[in-house]
């Protein structure tokens, strides 16, 4: 492949300026770079008419269920969802059937993901055996296979001990820990935040205090034992403060995330029982997005992640207590994010950039892209002044539980590129 891409402004994490450039790429290698860039004969041109030229983002938590729920989702199906919404490489969670919690399911995992998916697909292991937070899972067997991330996300692994034990073990092996917080005793059902929707409604709330008491818990446990903590999907202001707090100190290591539903979505959302936002942790109050959408800007958070679930419509349609948690978000969230907040002037594309594409890949040990002459090229190519609408017919996933479906928003993705091979191309 020979291509130019022309008249991009390119966004990095490091300025929230734009930068006028040019890109020259052959081989699946940037070779060029900066304004006025000639092209070579027989080279594909593209005018990117002021269309804002990036690194292709990375999404550090999603759910593809596979194996054993592939009427979700698949990693061919969850991969392709993925490139659609300008993503180029994803981490699976392991609450599979079976879990992920040994070597031989690890393996064929990553085999499947070889055959079907067009982008890398990285997988997190268990913490412990069928994440039953009983007894250790085969960790230093799936390290061998490339796994770095441990967590029993879909539940948080409750004995302390156990946790405490593999942070021990396994810091040793370089790896980290991936924290799905809440206690279960406090969580109830977890279809709906304790508060005035719950209330209103007539279902049981599951309160912020069940997740704030875990988030804090878990720093606790990595401070004890000197391990890399990272506190998955943050949806409240006060389990926010508490990483900020711990953070502060600067004797410990721990990472957060945030998803773009606890930014966007607040418990006033769910209305007439509308299943689409369910979810766990479950969308709090309008403070609670307000609050963390400014520890994104101040850093709190370390970086994005979509923990895209997908469900079958049959399930999402039950009643709003039967029905499973879960949204979908790799193909909105890019668009939903630029729509809401960068559209809007809350932050710029350098946050969006570092939040996104820089700093999943550095929890990850994953080197992160560059538009820069002797780098892969990976890439997107992003049109604020287009627009995306959410129809079935545009999603990729198998799942469309998402809140977004049907809705038009400022925004499109026009072009994905991974070393050579063009993903996605509106040209």
């Amino acid at each position: 492949m020979n291509l130019l891409i022309t008249n991009a402004r390119l966004a990095t994490e490091n300025s929230p300026e734009f930068t006028p450039t040019d890109a020259l790429i052959s081989g699946g290698v940037i070779q060029q770079t900066g304004p006025g860039l000639t092209a070579p004969a027989g080279t594909t041109v593209i005018d990117a008419a002021r269309r804002i030229l990036m690194p292709g983002m990375f999404d550090a938590h999603v759910h593809f269920r596979e194996p054993g729920f592939e009427t979700k989702e698949t990693i061919a199906t969850g991969s392709e969802a993925a490139i659609n919404g300008g993503i180029t490489g994803v981490v699976m969670m392991p609450n599979t059937n079976p879990a992920l919690d040994n070597p031989a399911v690890i393996a064929a995992v990553l085999a499947s993901a070889a055959r079907h998916a067009r982008i890398p697909v990285f997988t997190s292991g268990c913490v412990t055996k069928g994440r039953a937070g009983k007894e250790l899972a085969a960790i230093d067997g799936m390290r061998a296979l490339g796994v770095r991330m441990l967590t029993d996300d879909g539940d948080t692994t409750h004995d302390p001990a156990v946790l405490f034990r593999a942070m021990q073990y396994a810091n040793e092996l370089g790896m980290f820990f991936a924290s799905h917080c809440e206690v279960p005793e406090l969580a109830g059902p977890r279809a709906i935040n304790e508060g005035v929707m719950s209330y209103r409604l007539g279902i049981k709330g599951s309160p912020a205090c069940a997740e704030e008491i875990i988030i804090d818990r878990d720093i606790r446990l990595a401070h004890a034992a000197g391990a890399h903590i990272h506190i998955q999907h943050v949806s409240s202001r006060l389990g926010m403060e508490t990483i900020r707090w711990w953070k502060s100190r600067g004797d410990v290591r721990v990472t957060a995330e945030v998803s773009p539903h606890h930014l966007l979505f607040n418990e006033e959302d769910i209305g007439d029982y509308d299943t689409h936002y369910k979810m766990n942790p479950p969308l709090r109050t309008r403070a609670d997005n307000e609050g963390l959408v400014q520890g994104l800007i101040d850093g709190v958070f370390d970086l994005i992640a979509t923990d895209h679930a997908p469900h079958t419509p049959f399930e999402k349609s039950q009643d709003f207590v039967a029905a499973p948690n879960g949204i979908t978000g790799l193909e909105t969230a890019l668009v939903s994010l630029y729509h809401h907040f960068v559209a809007t002037g809350i932050f710029g594309w350098d946050l969006m950039v570092k939040r996104y594409a820089a700093e999943p890949r550095r929890l990850m040990g994953i080197p992160v892209p560059e538009i820069a002459p002797g780098h892969t090229a990976d890439l997107i190519l992003f049109d604020p002044e287009g627009s995306t609408t959410f129809t079935p017919e545009f999603m990729r996933s198998k799942a469309q539980n998402t809140p977004f479906l049907n809705q038009t928003l400022k925004g499109s993705i026009d072009l994905v590129i991974l070393g050579s091979n063009i993903l996605k191309s509106i040209f």
